[in-house]
C-alpha cells in the first residue's frame, strides 16, 4: 500500500485525498491483495503499479465512450485511455460491430493472412508517404524489427537514441529511458536486470532537442551508426515537441552519414494528425513504427518503410515471423479504425478540445499562483507541476514536482476524472468520444482539486 516514506510526507490535504481514495476503491484494494499472491506486483505490466506514489492499482470492470468504471463501480471521465491507445474511445460502435461480424465468419486467426490485410497496408503507406508495411502486435516488436532492418540495410551495428525516450522493452533500446542522474552529457543506463551488457554496448544516447549532442556522436562513430530512432514528439517525459529544426537536422545528419532515420510513432502515428508526425512536421523518415491507437484498442503494430529497406525481409535475409502477426481481428480493427473512425475530419475537433483542456489547466494554476507549465500538441498534453519554464528535454522533465502531480491525480480521481496516464511521465489523450461537456466537467474538478492546495 505504498511506502512509509510516502505517508510521512503527506500533509493534511494529502492524507484526506488518499483516505477518500481508499474508501472509494475498497474492491480494487481487495483484488490487489489477491493478485499479488499469484502475479508479481499484482499486475501484468509493471507500469500499471508505481510505488511509492500509487497506493494500489485501479482494477477496471467496464468502459464505454469517454467513461470507465472501476471494480467498485466508480465512474471516471477517462483521459488515460489505455495508455493512449483509445483515441477511438472505449467500445466504439463501428469497431464493435466489425469485430462481431469478423467473429461470425470464424475469424480469429488461421495461420494465413486475411484477404484484407493489404488494405490496411495501403492505408498506412498513404498516411506516411512510404512504400511497404509489415505487421506485428506490439510497439516493442515494431521498434525491434525497424532497428534490425536498419542494421541490415547499412551493415552497421550502432544506433542512436535519446535520453528519456522509450521505444519498448527491447534489450538494446531500453537504455536511458529514465536515468537516475542527468549529467552534462547523456549516459547509458539500463533499466532491467538479466541483460548482458554487450547487448546494448552499441546503443548511443543523445539529448532530445539537442543536435550538437547528435553531431558529437556521429563525428565519433558516424561510419558505424546504422540509425537514429526518435519519438518525433517525446511522449515518455510528458509532451515535449521538437524545437524548430530538430527533426530536419536529424534528417540532414542521417543523409550525410548514410544512416537510417526511424520515427517511433507508436504514440503519435494515429493521434497527432492523419499522417502522424510525418504530416505534421513535414519531415520524411526512412522507417515509421506505429501501434497503440491504430487499431482502436486491439493489439496491432506495424513498420512502414521505404521499399529498398523493407524488401530486406525474407528467407535468408532479415527474419520476421509471428503466429499472431496480421491476425484477422487485429486487421479488422485496424481497417475500421483507420478508414472509418480516425478519419481526417476528427483531428481538428480533438485538437480543439485538447487545447481547451490545456489552456483551462494553465489558467487555473496561474490563478492559484502555482508554478506549472502545461504543454500540449494535437490530442495530447501534460501538466508539469513545479516548473516555471517550457520543458524541452529530459533534464527539464526531471524538474517537475512528481509528488504534487500525484496528489492532483488522486484528487481528480476522487472527483471522477483520470486526468492523465497514471505515471507522471505520460500525458492525457482526448478521444473522438470526448465532448465539450466532458472538458468543462474536467476543468471544474481540476479547479476544485487545485483550490484545496492554496
Amino acid at each position: 500500500m505504498g511506502s512509509g516514506t510516502f505517508f510521512e510526507k503527506l500533509k493534511t490535504i494529502e492524507f484526506e485525498e488518499l483516505k477518500t481514495f481508499m474508501e472509494r476503491t475498497k474492491r480494487s484494494f481487495e483484488v490487489h491483495q489477491k493478485a499479488c499472491k499469484v502475479s508479481p506486483m499484482g499486475v501484468n505490466s509493471s507500469i500499471r503499479f508505481l510505488p511509492p506514489h500509487m497506493l494500489y492499482p485501479l482494477y477496471i470492470d467496464r468502459a464505454k465512450g469517454s467513461r470507465i468504471w472501476d471494480a467498485d463501480g466508480n465512474e471516471y471521465i477517462d483521459y488515460q485511455l489505455g495508455f493512449g491507445v483509445l483515441m477511438a474511445g472505449h467500445n466504439h460502435p463501428k469497431l464493435v460491430q466489425a469485430l462481431k461480424e469478423r467473429l461470425d465468419r470464424g475469424g480469429m486467426t488461421y495461420g494465413a493472412d486475411p484477404v484484407d490485410a493489404y488494405e490496411v497496408a495501403e492505408e498506412l503507406t498513404k498516411r506516411f508517404r512510404l512504400d511497404m508495411v509489415r505487421m506485428q502486435l506490439t510497439g516493442s516488436e515494431a521498434t525491434w524489427i525497424a532497428v534490425k532492418l536498419a542494421r541490415a540495410y547499412t551493415n552497421r551495428d550502432k544506433i542512436v537514441k535519446f535520453e528519456g525516450c522509450y521505444h519498448g522493452s527491447n534489450d538494446y533500446l531500453f537504455v536511458s529511458y529514465y536515468p537516475s542522474t542527468a549529467p552534462a552529457m547523456p549516459v547509458r543506463e539500463f533499466h532491467s536486470l538479466g541483460v548482458p551488457s554487450h547487448v546494448w554496448r552499441d546503443t548511443l544516447v543523445a539529448r532530445y532537442n539537442d543536435l550538437n549532442s547528435v553531431e558529437y556522436l556521429f563525428k565519433k562513430y558516424g561510419d558505424d551508426v546504422a540509425c537514429v530512432i526518435v519519438e518525433p514528439v517525446a511522449m515518455n517525459m510528458g509532451v515535449v515537441p521538437p524545437e524548430p529544426g530538430f527533426l530536419e537536422g536529424l534528417r540532414k545528419i542521417c543523409d550525410e552519414y548514410g544512416a537510417v532515420l526511424i520515427f517511433d510513432e507508436i504514440k503519435t502515428g494515429a493521434k497527432l494528425a492523419y499522417g502522424g508526425a510525418v504530416e505534421y512536421f513535414g519531415v520524411q523518415p526512412d522507417l515509421v513504427t506505429v501501434a497503440k491507437a491504430v487499431a482502436g484498442g486491439v493489439p496491432f503494430s506495424a513498420v512502414v518503410g521505404k521499399r529498398d529497406i523493407m524488401e530486406l525481409i525474407g528467407h535468408g535475409m532479415v527474419a520476421h515471423a509471428g503466429t499472431f502477426n496480421a491476425n484477422h481481428l487485429s486487421v479488422t480493427a485496424a481497417k475500421v479504425t483507420l478508414k472509418e473512425i480516425l478519419t481526417p475530419d476528427v483531428y481538428g475537433p480533438t485538437r480543439r478540445l485538447s487545447e481547451e483542456l490545456a489552456k483551462g489547466y494553465q489558467d487555473i494554476l496561474d490563478d492559484k499562483g502555482i508554478d506549472a507549465v502545461v504543454q500540449w500538441i494535437g490530442a495530447n498534453g501534460h501538466v508539469y507541476l513545479g516548473v516555471d519554464e517550457p520543458v524541452k528535454d529530459y533534464r527539464g522533465y526531471r524538474k517537475q514536482d512528481s509528488d504534487l502531480w500525484w496528489l492532483i491525480a488522486y484528487a481528480m480521481m476522487n472527483r471522477g476524472v483520470i486526468f492523465e496516464v497514471l505515471t507522471a511521465d505520460d500525458q492525457w489523450t482526448v478521444s473522438v468520444a470526448h465532448t465539450k461537456e466532458d472538458v468543462e466537467k474536467t476543468l471544474e474538478a481540476f479547479k476544485e482539486a487545485v483550490s484545496k492546495l492554496t
